[in-house]
């Protein structure tokens, strides 16, 4: 067992692929195969098991995820405390969101080009809840996160700045026309949302649901992009972060509707507590809480 064998393996662990494995570690794929054997001949486990989309990691795999992190970490520790200097330099692993990719993170992202460039963020679109699993099991160095201020159990979270939600339509949507919009009247309109798994759209899911806790049906798209396009075209009501409709609502193309909902949410960034704080995430920690309490407001 070597270093490179445990990187390629948390790498595989943290991208379900020994093909994009060996594209982010600059391997041939048959090498990426050759370490992992290697580590599977030496414990005499299978760590990964092959399905139609990749490949996913073993009960085996899940135990030797956080014991190759540490001694990863531990390296990377010993290898800065010989070289204290070192530009910062590697790869960190990010969850995000797409509200947050498209809208807070460019200034950020164009920051690290330029100031640091040899720090490259590979950045992972990944719904809340699992995006604090791979913190926790190390496949992630740090997480952005959109929801209500709590405690995550293992992490530090940091909230950055509340992101205000807005429910939107079109100009000619009927209740466009409404001084007040009761949740009623929004259970019997046709809602569009992103998919389970955001935490804005579960809580209004829950906030809408009957007296028996059965949830309103809506209808669901992929990205922000689809329902805002789907809301324009005045099939129904979307909330969203204020921030993400910003153009549409200046151009006339979205109209606020008079609601407001009884919950905020925060964009906040993670990363797991235990966690060795390697001088590149913690460039990444301070530039990206200041570039996002620097950024546009919703």
């Amino acid at each position: 067992m070597d270093l490179r064998q445990l990187e390629t393996f948390r790498k595989v662990a943290s991208v379900g692929s020994f093909t994009r494995a060996a594209a982010e570690l600059n391997y041939a794929q048959s090498t990426v195969t050759a370490q992992i054997k290697g580590l599977e001949a030496e414990f005499n486990v299978s760590l990964f098991q092959r399905n139609g989309r990749g490949v996913q990691i073993t009960a085996a795999g899940r135990q030797l995820l956080p014991y190759a992190t540490k001694i990863l970490d531990l390296a990377a520790e010993a290898r800065h405390a010989l070289q204290p200097d070192r530009e910062p330099s590697g790869m960190l692993v990010v969850g995000t969101l797409e509200s947050i990719t498209s809208y807070r993170l460019p200034p950020l992202l164009e920051l690290f080009r330029y100031r640091y460039p040899r720090l490259r963020l590979s950045l992972r679109a990944t719904p809340g809840a699992e995006a604090l699993a791979a913190l926790r099991a190390g496949t992630f160095d740090a997480a952005f996160l959109m929801d209500e201020q709590c405690e995550h159990r293992g992490l530090t979270t940091v909230v950055l700045r509340e992101e205000p939600l807005t429910l939107v339509a079109a100009p000619g949507h009927p209740l466009a026309a409404e001084p007040e919009i009761t949740l009623d009247q929004l259970r019997r309109t046709d809602i569009l949302s992103t998919e389970p798994g955001c935490s804005y759209r579960d809580k209004l899911a829950e906030l809408l649901s009957d007296a028996d806790g059965e949830q309103l049906p809506m209808l669901e798209f992929g990205t922000i992009e689809a329902v805002k396009r789907t809301a324009q075209a005045g099939l129904g009501v979307a909330l969203l972060p204020r921030i993400v409709v910003a153009a549409e609502l200046a151009e006339g193309s979205l109209v606020r509707l008079p609601w407001r909902p009884p919950f905020r949410v925060y964009s906040q960034l993670a990363w797991n507590e235990k966690a060795w704080l390697s001088p590149e995430l913690q460039v990444f920690v301070s530039e990206a809480i200041r570039v996002v309490n620097e950024g546009p407001e919703g």
